[in-house]
């Protein structure tokens, strides 16, 4: 016989409602679902933490970047604009033997001519002065040919 007084009535029926057995069997898969659960939390968080951490490096040395090439786009645009000043350009074309132009004459519409065009003072003074660039049509041996024909 078992250990356990026999329940009558009312009791018998509660009885039935409630398992018969341990309650530890029970609680073991739950309790293994939370821990599950936690760990796999913490270990997201981990991921995340380490990725934001990793973006935050990346953001810091391309703000760096972006510094640098701003600073160097600055000082470029500082040499551009000392090199297109007016002072500039008159002495490299002063350099290239450049002088300035006479009084400029415009062709009307009807083909007159409109003032009296001039050459501009010392342009022939050496016979030793060869242009810098020519173009290929005032070339000695005329224009060079191209690959191909």
């Amino acid at each position: 016989m078992s250990s356990k007084p026999e329940l009558k009535g009312r009791a018998a029926r509660l009885a039935r409602l409630f398992p018969t057995g341990t309650a530890r069997a029970a609680r073991m898969p739950f309790v293994l679902l939370v821990v599950l659960l936690l760990g796999g939390g913490l270990i997201g968080l981990l991921v995340l933490n380490s990725a934001l951490s990793e973006g935050a490096f990346k953001l810091d040395d391309l703000q760096r970047e972006t510094k640098s090439l701003t600073d160097e786009e600055q000082a470029l645009q500082r040499d551009i604009d000392a090199y297109s000043a007016p002072e500039a350009l008159q002495r490299r074309a002063r350099e290239l033997g450049m002088v300035p132009g006479g009084d400029p004459a415009f062709l009307d519409r009807d083909g007159t001519v409109k003032g009296v065009p001039s050459a501009a003072p010392g342009v022939w003074q050496s016979a030793a002065h060869i242009p810098l660039v020519l173009a290929p049509e005032a070339m000695p041996n005329g224009p060079a040919p191209t690959p191909g024909r």
